[in-house]
């Protein structure tokens, strides 16, 4: 009713205004995220573990305080069974998926990453390292606060492209070893400097290739918690099958 009596123009600028914060709360978050990703990757060790988290915390308080809705950022509880229901299928199909590649000799290969090369540190990594350090603080930043901040400024079609392609870039650096460490990825691409910048693009491709499904997952389910589970999974189920496979191949 108080919408009904402002005038048209008034209203307008009003509109206005709010896509302008929409914009700038943008461009601020990608700001930080970029901050976040060259102190986490090119300075210290310690830096690497605790800024990523640090990073997430601070940009969900910040908008917060800039008034975006525990449902904008994906953390209503009014979701989590929705959100939960997602979040097995998402894991039981990403399982199945991992028991195929490593069944099949070609695709084997493919999960022979030196860092996993034992079962203890591969659990370590999966069920600690994995979801705290990355998972868990990356959905915050990206499913949560980006895609709010996105959603407010150009609607879906920019969650859905601008946020992949984001979460695509985010993965370059931390794919500049990529095919070095990677046995089926070297016999693949090679070692040298071609075979490197094949891998980081490979890496930003089926990274902003997953941040699409995440979104979708995030979006269809209205919580952070399906995206959490596929992202997890991925990363997480692989890293266990890694270790089984170099494993396997020693014995």
């Amino acid at each position: 009713m108080l919408l009904a009596n402002i005038p048209g123009g008034v209203a307008a600028g009003l509109g206005q205004l709010r896509r302008t914060h929409a914009w700038l709360d943008v461009l601020v978050v990608v700001a930080v995220l970029v901050a976040t990703n060259m102190v986490a990757h090119f300075t210290t060790v310690w830096a690497s573990i605790a800024t990523v988290p640090i990073a997430a915390l601070v940009l969900v308080a910040m908008m917060r305080h800039r008034g975006m809705h525990w449902s904008e950022l994906g953390l209503s509880p009014r979701h989590w069974k929705r959100g939960t229901l997602y979040s097995l299928g998402a894991v039981g199909l990403v399982v199945a998926v991992v028991a195929i590649g490593i069944a099949l000799p070609f695709t084997r290969q493919f999960f022979l990453s030196e860092r996993y090369a034992t079962i203890s540190g591969a659990l370590v990594a999966s069920m600690i390292v994995i979801p705290l350090q990355t998972v868990i603080p990356e959905e915050l930043a990206f499913r949560g606060v980006l895609h709010g901040a996105l959603e407010r400024a150009w609607g879906a079609r920019g969650v859905f492209a601008a946020g992949s392609l984001l979460f695509g870039l985010w993965h370059i650096a931390s794919s500049l070893g990529l095919t070095s460490g990677n046995a089926g990825l070297t016999a693949v691409l090679g070692g040298g400097v071609w075979g490197q910048v094949a891998g980081i693009a490979g890496a930003v491709v089926a990274t902003a290739a997953a941040g699409f499904v995440f979104t979708w997952l995030r979006r269809r389910s209205g919580s952070i918690l399906a995206p959490i589970a596929l992202h997890w999974s991925l990363n997480g189920v692989g890293a266990l099958a890694a270790a089984l496979v170099w494993h396997v191949s020693v014995a």
